[in-house]
């Protein structure tokens, strides 16, 4: 369903208000941290096969032991594809929608969902999760040309919504990078991004990464949100470079690993508990690159009671 433009944000922020004020609170200790892991070896191309003796993981510098090890090919995704429809991406518009259905085909399991956004001076679910194919083709035939970019309301917004999904959460946005009519800040994005445990994968759409004369202040931003997050950014050009971003992302979704602990330090002076994941009993390791989100925040969680 796509929402007037004019009220999505108030909206939702409307619904969201009047849930948290008509619910009971409940502080829960957190138990066990899931940590989502990518390890890419010197020509970029996803690992697999490792086993639960090479990872080493470690919270605010302290090791853990691992209590949960899973290869992620297994589990359910939730992907939010989220597409800058804004004027300035208008002329590359019809090839991004193409590169779209073609991730969606690539990536789509039964097993998984994918919610469909766009964001122009707003942002619109124009599709929610689904496994459904057909559903989100025709979404993606709804996409229409707005003016501006709310680039940090899309990711706050499309975090939320897999808040209390299961398995894997995976935030792929597909912008020119700039922001100009967000309600919320890069922080607030970030956050709530982290407090979903989304991964975020970004595709900047420029022909020349560092073209004069174009802001990139928004696009530095969803860069680091993407590696806090244990994502990763592309440039692309519309056409084969944006298919090949996208095949790379299916791919690494189809490599991942999933280490779970449970904390050893169950009280912290610090708000944000830091994670360092590292490989270790591999030969040739130094040339491995390991992403995963930069950590969490505190040491409870909030569960709704209605």
């Amino acid at each position: 369903m796509a929402w007037p433009s004019f009220f999505v944000l108030p909206f939702i922020f409307s619904v969201l208000g009047t849930a948290q004020e008509s619910a009971s609170t409940i502080k829960v200790d957190v138990k066990l941290v899931n940590v989502f892991v990518t390890v890419t070896d010197e020509h970029d191309a996803p690992v697999g096969g490792l086993q639960s003796e090479n990872f080493e993981l470690k919270e605010d510098g302290q090791e853990q032991k691992i209590a949960v090890f899973q290869r992620e090919s297994e589990l359910p995704l939730s992907i939010v594809l989220a597409i800058d429809a804004s004027l300035s991406v208008r002329k590359d518009l019809k090839l991004e929608l193409l590169s779209a259905r073609k991730f969606v085909g690539s990536v789509l399991r039964p097993i998984d969902a994918l919610a469909l956004y766009q964001f122009t001076e707003s942002v619109n679910e124009l599709v929610p999760f689904t496994s459904d194919p057909k559903k989100i083709d025709s979404g993606i035939g709804r996409v229409r040309v707005g003016a501006a970019t709310a680039l940090y309301d899309a990711i706050y917004l499309g975090s939320r919504s897999l808040l209390r999904r299961d398995g894997r959460k995976v935030i792929v946005v597909v912008t020119d990078g700039e922001d100009n009519m967000s309600q919320l800040r890069y922080q607030e994005a970030l956050r709530s991004a982290q407090e979903a445990e989304a991964i975020v994968y970004s595709i900047v759409m420029v022909p020349i990464p560092a073209s004069a004369g174009r802001n990139t202040g928004g696009e530095h931003a969803l860069i680091q949100i993407s590696r806090d997050t244990g994502g990763k950014h592309y440039y692309a050009a519309p056409g084969p470079e944006l298919d090949r971003a996208f095949q790379q992302i299916s791919e690494e979704l189809r490599t991942q690993y999933l280490l779970a602990y449970y904390p050893s330090q169950k009280l912290s002076d610090h708000e944000f508990r830091t994670i360092h994941v590292s490989i270790r009993g591999v030969a040739g390791k130094p040339e491995f690159k390991v992403r995963h989100r930069a950590g969490y925040y505190g040491h409870t969680q909030e569960q709704t009671q209605r």
